[in-house]
């Protein structure tokens, strides 16, 4: 159950008011505690079942006690393993009411409007302890998934009675294959999830550590339906198929809470559809968590602190540059100091920070926030991206009259970005004088630590980081050979690479006259810079990634 259902409930209920609820729902999702024991903790209830008794009665059901519940095995043939588990759902009785169900999370009416679709049967919700219910389904289900062909069979007989698209994206097997398609994902840790039609196929695929990988393809005639069935989820007109739409699930996976941001866009053989899904733990990572070198770190540490000035991170979409900005908001985010973001759009909501959605629809452009912010009395700004001269101009005043400013480029390095400034047309000179760094990052795949063997490279490798036997003396290379914990794929997580410009006094003079970015580039290197190339040269020899990662990504 998400915290914020239960802390509405008990809300609305008068059980707790609006001070407390705000404590108790950032306790369990900041520190990732169950609600119920949160709950406990703070003495609003003195044992589980007092909680779920008040549960029964905001629904109107009934309360079990399912400790020694025995169901007769024809109740629980009535509800499909895999369909139990993606539900969490346990069949309790049949009557004349219809299918009595226990949920793990009976305060999401979803589930219960999803599993009438799946099993056409009327479904009466009942509750008891979630920890119970998951025990049946343990005992009398196990804790395998459904399998994809199990589905497929069903897929195959849907799509061909004549029904429309709107009628079949709600029909069982459509349901119930989404779901699983998104369960697995999750399963999977995928980033995105792409349904893609094309002229003679429908491919499904994820995003998993920066890589594609293609999923059994569902029947080409059933494209419509499944896209339907998503854009119904995220609440997107679904007979508006000739523009692009976005829109946003918010859904439990396997008893968490997840949300995935979802765009559809109009293609030659149908609707292409994307969805982002958005990892609620990437807000709460430190600065300690990213992996740099100690003192990388501190010298961001330094700088997010200091009164007024430009920060910029820079990377190719997909770097992990706004999980390093989330990291040092968190860094910054004390009672002291008044932050503000532009973000497009927000992903995750920080607490105790002023976040503002951009809107260019109805004209709220980046530069028109920024605009606005001044006005707001900040200490520290951060603006998602610096796309065009009018934001570059505003976060350069803004630097100028006492704020510090964070913000994002896509350049393919640290230099770049300062050259990307003045091709904007900003005046080197007001480069110069605010902006205090730049951050270049890429995020590349981590050897599977279950299957890493040491191997030797062979010179054409060596050849392309430009190294030679004699410089990499007695050093030790590994890959990973592919197992079931990596999907045989050798790779398991990322990790990222850093490589910092920082703007001293020699490097202020070349701004300000206008050094093309390769010169700048080899002063920084003078004055001691690490490259993305030696970074990743580093991640190497300590055995986290292969020397084809690097090369791919640097």
């Amino acid at each position: 159950m998400t915290p914020h259902n239960v802390v509405e409930m008990l809300k609305s209920r008068g059980v707790i008011d609006k001070g407390l609820a705000y404590d108790i729902e950032q306790d369990a999702v900041q520190n990732g505690k169950d609600i119920v024991q949160v709950l406990l903790s703070y003495g609003i209830y003195t044992t589980e079942d007092e909680f779920w008794a008040q549960v029964a009665d905001e629904l109107g059901a009934d309360h079990f006690d399912l400790d020694n519940f025995e169901p007769p095995p024809s109740v629980v043939a009535l509800i499909p393993g895999g369909m139990a588990r993606l539900y969490g759902a346990f069949p309790i009785t049949l009557d004349a009411q219809g299918l009595h169900v226990a949920f793990t999370d009976p305060l999401n009416p979803q589930l219960v409007e999803d599993l009438r679709f799946g099993l056409e049967k009327t479904i009466v919700p009942v509750v008891a302890r979630r920890s119970q219910v998951l025990n049946l389904i343990e005992k009398y289900y196990g804790a395998g998934a459904p399998s994809i062909e199990e589905i497929f069979g069903q897929l195959g007989k849907a799509g061909k009675d004549g029904i429309t698209a709107e009628a079949e994206a709600n029909s069982a097997p459509i349901v119930k294959f989404v779901d699983l398609v998104m369960q697995q994902a999750i399963k999977e840790r995928a980033s995105d999830i792409h349904f893609e039609p094309f002229e003679r196929e429908f491919k499904i695929r994820y995003r998993v550590d920066g890589s594609l990988y293609e999923m059994a393809p569902p029947p080409l005639h059933l494209a419509t339906s499944i896209i339907s069935r998503v854009k119904v989820m995220a609440s997107m007109n679904i007979a508006e198929r000739r523009i692009p739409q976005d829109g946003r699930i918010m859904t439990n996976v396997g008893g968490k809470p997840v949300d995935m941001r979802v765009n559809s866009l109009p293609t030659q053989h149908g609707e292409s559809v994307v969805l982002r899904v958005l990892d609620r733990s990437s807000i709460n990572i430190e600065l300690d968590a990213l992996g740099m070198q100690p003192f990388l770190q501190d010298y961001i540490v330094e700088t997010i602190h200091k009164p007024n000035g430009i920060f910029i991170v820079t990377g190719p979409t997909g770097a992990g540059k706004t999980t390093t900005l989330y990291a040092c908001l968190r860094r910054i985010n004390t009672i002291d100091c008044k932050l503000i973001t532009a973000e497009d759009p927000v992903e995750y909501e920080l607490d105790g920070v002023m976040q503002v959605p951009i809107n260019e629809a109805v004209g709220l452009t980046f530069a028109k926030a920024l605009r606005s912010f001044l006005r707001q009395d900040p200490d520290r700004i951060m603006v998602g991206e610096m796309r065009d001269l009018e934001t570059a101009q505003i976060a350069i005043q803004a630097s100028l009259t006492g704020h510090l400013v964070l913000s994002t480029l896509h350049t393919n390095d640290s230099a770049g970005a300062v050259t990307r400034l003045v091709d904007m047309g900003v005046e080197p000179f007001l480069v110069s004088a605010t902006l205090e760094g730049v951050l270049a990052q890429r995020l590349l795949r981590t050897i599977c630590k279950s299957c890493r063997s040491p191997y030797e490279p062979s010179l054409h490798i060596l050849n392309q980081l430009n190294l030679t036997p004699e410089d990499i003396g007695g050093k030790h290379f590994y890959t990973g050979s592919g197992c079931s914990v990596c999907g045989s794929s050798g790779y398991k997580g990322r990790k990222g690479l850093y490589e910092l410009l920082d703007v001293t006094d020699p490097i202020r003079e070349l701004i300000t006259s206008r050094a093309p970015s390769i010169v700048l580039k080899q002063k920084a290197i003078e004055l001691g810079m690490v490259t993305l190339r030696e970074d990743g040269l580093r991640s190497i020899y300590d055995g986290s990634t292969t020397i084809e990662e690097v090369l791919k990504y640097t």
